[in-house]
């Protein structure tokens, strides 16, 4: 082995892939309480942590393995969805789901609030979209022929 090669010249690419687990997305919110409450309510995510203690402004609600981080600057730094700035770019989250018919009947009875309902949201992906307490579109699908 030629100790002057560099890890990344050995790594085989496919075995590189497979060693990310998860992203959260990192959302600013208007009032991190209600944001949090939200995400619990709606759509039944739990509170993994906020702090830090002595000023909570920042935490982290998570729901089988997704995770979403959720901060709170200033009174002035406000939400900036992308649908705000873009209106063609209406996500700002794109998470698979095995079974969005399951889980658009349970958001529907936890009164969230729905952009589009259950349906092809696009071009071969089955599901639906919901907004946050802050105005960011959440979509969740799975992907299946029309």
């Amino acid at each position: 082995m030629n100790s002057s090669r560099t890890a990344s010249q050995h790594a085989d690419p496919e075995v590189a892939t497979k060693n990310l687990a998860s992203i959260s997305p990192f959302f600013i919110v208007k009032d991190l309480q209600t944001s949090i409450t939200h995400y619990i309510e709606r759509f039944g995510f739990q509170l993994d942590f906020q702090g830090p203690p002595d000023d909570v402004y920042y935490g982290r609600v998570s729901r089988d393995g997704i995770g979403i981080m959720l901060k709170t600057i200033l009174p002035d730094v406000l939400p900036c969805p992308n649908h705000t700035r873009h209106e063609w770019a209406r996500w700002d989250a794109y998470i698979y789901t095995l079974d969005p018919d399951t889980l658009f009947d349970e958001f529907k009875q936890r009164g969230a609030s729905f952009v589009k309902e259950l349906s092809f949201i696009d071009d071969g992906l089955w599901g639906f979209e919901v907004t946050d307490a802050d105005g960011y579109v959440l979509a969740f699908f799975q992907v299946r022929k029309e």
